[in-house]
């Protein structure tokens, strides 16, 4: 790049990823830690992954903390890289446990009896593995408590 022109691209591309990653993991945390937007709190949550999915309550409490504390992460761009790390596996356990069977696809047209597929967990996975690599950019928290 020429001297004195502007990156606009390398300026707010990590912010764009961040901001809407940030709010889908806050809300569906909310959602296992705190019961809103419909979901079933901490005791709903502990139950439905421990006796429909087999996943142990220390995994469940890690993949709330993941989810609601990730997403603050990320969208604060404070750890964003240790926040992305989580996110992302989160996702690779909901592809896996969940969403496989499925195959890629969503169920757009909601038909009963059917789940989504793998194509949304894989796009939420591509952002937290991009932030992964590229950190959080210029307009984040880390940059100004760890000065990098």
């Amino acid at each position: 790049m020429a001297k004195g022109t502007f990156d606009a691209t390398g300026l707010i591309a990590p912010l764009m990823v961040r901001i809407p990653l940030g709010l889908i993991f806050m809300a569906h945390g909310s959602q296992k830690l705190l019961g809103l937007f419909g979901g079933q709190g901490l005791t709903g949550t502990f139950n439905t992954f421990e006796t429909k999915m087999g996943i142990p309550p220390i995994f469940t409490l890690l993949a709330i903390i993941a989810e609601f504390g990730g997403g603050f992460g990320i969208l604060a761009g404070f750890l964003t890289r240790l926040s992305a790390a989580g996110i992302s596996a989160v996702m690779l356990v909901a592809i896996y446990k969940v969403h496989w069977i499925n195959g890629f696809f969503l169920n757009g047209a909601c038909v009963a009896g059917r789940g989504h597929g793998i194509e949304y967990n894989v796009a939420l996975l591509g952002m937290a593995l991009y932030l992964l690599v590229a950190g959080g950019g210029r307009w984040c928290l880390d940059r100004l408590v760890f000065r990098s």
